[in-house]
């Protein structure tokens, strides 16, 4: 089923490559391109709350298309590697160490050549999960199957296009999956992104 969906959604992406090249714009707003970055997330939602989780430092990479509808609207798709989690201030520094294939879908609203603000819906596959601490100047970690496979969100940022097809970003992911599976607990993956890309 992943492999499934990851083949579609890199097909979409070189179909909307060659889409967008009937449209005349910069280089540096349209095309295919490259985007990583760091991610910044914790453990969101009503029980979140109840812990104290920090932010965890991560990374996202991966590949993105955009899609013009009009001269100052495009439809981006993207594939992306993409490590969560959170960390807990306890005794033990544990930390959940949270894997996924991010695959959302943007509508980007250019404000001008440069300036652009964006949104859409957002599904992240996980890959891996693992919790990992330190106890008594031991380390320990190991693999868990408690998290939900599949988790369905938003995103929603803003961006600047630079010269020579580099591009800057900044984003919200709003995770609505519950994190835990078999569990009733309010506790979602929310986080920011900072990015870096180049369109070709």
């Amino acid at each position: 089923m992943k492999k499934s969906i990851l083949l579609f959604a890199v097909l979409a992406l070189f179909t909307f490559d060659i889409n967008a090249q009937n449209y005349d714009r910069n280089d540096a707003i349209g095309g295919f391109g490259i985007r990583g970055g760091a991610n910044f997330f914790n453990f969101g939602g009503s029980d979140a709350s109840n812990n104290d989780y920090d932010n965890r430092v991560g990374f996202h990479g991966g590949l993105y298309a955009n899609m013009f509808l009009g001269s100052r609207i495009a439809l981006e798709p993207g594939v992306y590697y993409s490590i969560k989690g959170t960390q807990n201030d306890d005794f033990a520094n544990s930390r959940a160490i949270l894997n996924y294939v991010d695959v959302p879908l943007l509508l980007r609203l250019y404000l001008s050549d440069g300036l652009n603000v964006f949104g859409g819906p957002q599904a992240s596959f996980l890959t891996g999960s693992r919790f990992e601490g330190d106890f008594f100047g031991s380390s320990f970690s190991y693999e868990t199957d408690a998290i939900t496979k599949t988790d369905l969100g938003f995103v929603v940022g803003i961006g600047y296009n630079l010269p020579k097809g580099l591009n800057i970003q900044g984003s919200y992911d709003y995770g609505t999956s519950p994190v835990f599976k078999d569990s009733d607990a309010a506790i979602y993956n929310r986080g920011f992104k900072l990015s870096l890309g180049y369109s070709f």
